[in-house]
């Protein structure tokens, strides 16, 4: 478990670069670029799916049905980010396309996630198992410091990226005008 954190840690890490250099700095996608709401709703969608993931696995086991819940998420991710894959191209053929760094760094990430979840099916499989609910565990202290500051980034950013197609201009917020 304690090696999934760490491939979630990471993944976390490759994912806030991956914002703040490419999302934000270099697209602008939450600036109020014309035609980027779909990829910006994905995005926000797949935030609150790391944000859970983030803020629960360093403490809590998920046993039972709520295994398969779990298993609904970060399959919900997968799909999220498939079809991400393909909105990006669509959406960011006006500005250039997807930067060639920023597809190697997604492609980077997903055989991240992909380890992340060998390393979790383990797991996965004695929590199936188990009455329905969750169960205390304490990860290493450094990953219950770090991922719930991860989970509070994402849930900021996602937020953020779904504040820019649903909510007031000002969170465009630097690149938008008010």
């Amino acid at each position: 478990m304690i090696t999934a954190l760490v491939l979630l840690a990471v993944q976390g890490a490759l994912g806030a670069f991956d914002t703040l250099y490419y999302h934000e700095w270099r697209a602008r996608l939450a600036g109020g670029v014309p035609g980027t709401a779909p990829e910006l709703v994905l995005h926000g969608a797949r935030d609150l799916v790391y944000a859970v993931l983030f803020a629960s696995l360093p403490f809590v086991r998920w046993e039972g049905l709520a295994a398969w819940a779990l298993a609904a998420l970060l399959l919900a991710e997968i799909a999220i980010t498939l079809r991400d894959f393909i909105v990006e191209d669509e959406v960011r053929r006006p500005l250039g396309g997807v930067y060639p760094g920023e597809r190697a760094m997604h492609a980077v990430m997903g055989i991240v996630y992909g380890a992340a979840l060998a390393h979790l099916l383990p797991e996965f499989r004695r929590w199936s198992l188990a009455p329905t609910g969750f169960s205390r565990w304490d990860a290493p202290l450094a990953l219950r410091v770090l991922l719930p500051l991860m989970a509070a980034g994402v849930l900021l950013s996602g937020l953020r990226d779904l504040g820019a197609v649903y909510g007031p201009r000002w969170l465009r917020f630097p690149w938008g005008r008010a």
